[in-house]
């Protein structure tokens, strides 16, 4: 890190005249002991997990009281109970929910969390009451009831929070939830905004650093923080430099750098001086920013996206297993050597991995890299690998790659290092080429049933793959995984161009 922000780190305000930020470091950390410090960003996970939960826990409490008032009430007023009960637990679920209060470090506070559940508790009392009484209840009676209900609940709801905050404040949890922040920008307009995350901020961001292609007080380059991203992870990254320095135009010069990390990019709203209104401000702790880039998927649509492969695939696994036992034995008799074959492949945010194959080719002329692509009249593949190549068999051990979390069962597919396409490899002949790696590669996609599979010969072949992969990656939805899985096995599996 930048010798400036070293001195914040250590809890000591950079005087030196570089910075520029003396009075104004000095000036935030006596706001910080102050206790404004009060910032906070909704995780997309913690607050759909949390909604759930709350659901979970209201109907294990309907069912524990309506299991009580059976015991110590006559069996014909069961029904009332019943309804009243039922009732009042959909009254909960739909009472409007004030969401901002789930916002981190907001949801382990003790009253917010009393203003997040008050209302809708209350409310399902009332309407748990005003059943009974509409039902010619005695009110005394229905009161008593809706005490019931309303202590089931409460205790249910207050043993969730009480594991759920112990959760949320463990060292490691607290450093996952942590996003990570990358700043772009050499100037005094970058190190403030790095001292302001590092003394208010601390708590729900992490700096990573200062990058710039100028200045010496940086932590690296642009291209170093593009490889940082890769390798580390990154969750936002904020432009904060100058206009002098190329305003606008040298924004979207950066922005095009960064179209393969994998974060959201914001940029300071006094850079974007032409055609403002086309892009979104959003409030990023203290901060006013310009969103340029989102992550095409949020981390609860990776959730929904893998909690989706890892089930389809089991079940798939299990259906197919005498499948893979009969073409592995065939592959085993027809040519020497293993049953698989791994090879490596570029795949989410720009990793590498090995993908698990059916060999098809002989070992001994097998292609690892993929410097030369197969081809419809391969001498290389066997007899037995131009049946399972045309059938697209070959690729069904990749369900292994989604379980291992490498791969998902719909995405772009994911392509060998040395892969050339009009003589050049796949980055190089085109630049956009790079975004299909911001999403999970897949054992089939959008390109594949559109025709769009096999030998990639000419720039216009991998134009049209990247145009549908892109495509796909702006639409995704649970739904759309279906639509493509039942569309592969309806169309690619009988596809003239699988060889």
């Amino acid at each position: 890190m930048s010798e400036a922000l070293r001195h914040l780190e250590n809890g000591e305000p950079d005087l030196s005249p570089s910075t520029g930020v003396d009075d104004i470091s000095s000036r935030w950390r006596l706001m910080h002991r102050a206790g404004e410090s009060s910032f906070s960003y909704r995780h997309p996970v913690v607050s759909q997990v949390v909604v759930l939960s709350d659901a979970m826990c209201v109907c294990l409490a309907v069912v524990a009281c309506i299991a009580w008032q059976r015991i110590y009430d006559t069996p014909e007023l069961s029904g009332a109970l019943l309804l009243a009960n039922v009732m009042a637990g959909g009254a909960f679920f739909l009472f409007p929910k004030n969401v901002p209060l789930l916002d981190i470090p907001d949801i382990t506070r003790l009253s917010f969390q009393l203003r997040y559940l008050a209302p809708p508790v209350v409310f399902g009392l009332v309407v748990f009451c005003a059943i009974l009484v509409m039902l010619s209840w005695p009110v005394g009676v229905a009161v008593r009831m809706g005490g019931e209900w309303l202590v089931f609940v409460v205790v249910a709801l207050a043993a969730e929070r009480i594991i759920g905050t112990y959760i949320l404040q463990t060292e490691a949890m607290a450093h996952r939830l942590t996003r990570k922040v990358a700043i772009i920008g050499s100037g005094a307009e970058a190190t403030q905004m790095a001292a302001r995350i590092n003394t208010r901020m601390q708590r729900m961001f992490r700096l990573v650093g200062i990058f710039d292609d100028q200045g010496s007080n940086v932590d690296g380059t642009i291209d170093e923080l593009v490889l940082r991203g890769r390798e580390d992870g990154i969750d936002a990254v904020i432009m904060s430099f100058p206009p002098a320095e190329g305003g606008q135009q040298h924004v979207m010069d950066v922005l095009w750098r960064l179209r393969g990390v994998l974060a959201d990019v914001y940029v300071v709203p006094t850079l974007m001086t032409e055609d403002c209104h086309f892009w979104p401000v959003e409030r990023f702790g203290p901060f006013s920013l310009t969103v340029l880039q989102r992550r095409p998927l949020s981390e609860w649509d990776m959730l929904e996206k893998r909690a989706f492969d890892l089930s389809a695939s089991v079940l798939i696994l299990i259906a197919i297993s005498p499948i893979l036992a009969l073409v592995a034995l065939a592959i085993k008799l027809d040519s020497r050597g293993p049953v698989l074959f791994c090879q490596p492949r570029q795949g989410f945010n720009n990793r590498y991995f090995n993908v698990f194959k059916f060999r098809s080719m002989y070992t001994d002329m097998a292609d690892s890299g993929a410097a030369r692509q197969t081809s419809r009249t391969d001498p290389r593949v066997t007899r037995v690998g131009r049946v399972i190549r045309r059938l697209s068999i070959d690729e069904l051990p990749q369900l292994f790659n989604v379980l291992r979390g490498e791969m998902s069962l719909v995405g772009p597919r994911p392509h060998a290092p040395q892969t050339r396409a009009g003589g050049q490899l796949l980055h190089e002949a085109m630049e956009e080429y790079v975004a299909r790696h911001r999403v999970q590669p897949g054992i089939t996609g959008w390109a594949q049933i559109n025709g769009s599979r096999g030998e990639l010969v000419t720039r216009e072949d991998l134009r049209r793959r990247v145009v549908l992969d892109l495509e796909y990656i702006r639409a995704w939805s649970i739904w759309l995984d279906m639509k493509i899985i039942f569309l592969t096995i309806k169309r690619e599996i009988f596809s003239r161009n699988a060889f």
